[in-house]
């Protein structure tokens, strides 16, 4: 691997052989690679390891795109994709936090936005403030397209946990009800697919992929 020192000096020429603009997008093209090392809870279909970031981002615009017929009329599939692939580029620095796991929520909001701060800031004005404020309307989650790209967030490692029977979940002790509480969101960006999600919890608790409620 290369010594900090070496890319610096690499760094200094492309600053010297072209523009400033195309030099700073270089930088974060470069600097996004470390999503591939961010290691997600969420298995892959065959259980051989973990997902990693980078590969959850790619599978959010799959599914957007296989899917977008089911989302409100008003979405704008382009906004969509926009929003899946960067939404996680904040966990290069914050880390990813497990949906279940509370205590890793404390001081989360506070990582990312000091991580959005520090990685949209290295590209060229225009672009940074354009990545910036569609990472933040997927936070908000208000707008259609947000809450649609929400859905396929939280429904990708979902249907990873169904046809895994279960696996994360039952790793970290998951409740039907904690699922059900994390995937209210699903109907905000399509009705269809969250009832398509009901049925699946109350499959996988059958199936005994997935504990039973706390109030069972």
């Amino acid at each position: 691997m290369l010594s900090s020192e070496t890319k610096d000096e690499i760094f200094d020429l492309i600053g010297q052989t072209v523009t400033p603009r195309l030099s700073d997008q270089l930088r974060f093209v470069l600097e996004i690679d470390k999503l591939k090392t961010i290691i997600r809870q969420t298995p892959l279909l065959d259980i051989s390891r973990r997902e990693n970031d980078a590969e959850h981002s790619w599978h959010l615009a799959m599914m957007a795109m296989m899917l977008a017929e089911y989302a409100a009329p008003d979405v704008r599939l382009e906004r969509v994709l926009r929003m899946v692939l960067i939404h996680d580029i904040v966990e290069i620095d914050a880390g990813d936090t497990f949906l279940y796991d509370a205590t890793a929520e404390a001081g989360q909001e506070e990582r990312e936005q000091k991580a959005a701060d520090r990685l949209f800031g290295l590209l060229p004005k225009e672009q940074a403030v354009e990545f910036r404020s569609l990472w933040d309307e997927f936070e908000a989650h208000q707008s259609p397209d947000a809450r649609f790209a929400r859905t396929m967030d939280r429904m990708q490692p979902f249907l990873h946990n169904v046809f895994t029977g279960g696996h994360s979940w039952k790793h970290h002790g998951v409740t039907a009800d904690q699922v059900q509480k994390r995937m209210a969101v699903i109907a905000d960006g399509s009705t269809l697919l969250h009832g398509l999600v009901t049925r699946l919890i109350e499959e996988s608790v059958a199936r005994g992929f997935l504990l039973p409620s706390s109030s069972d």
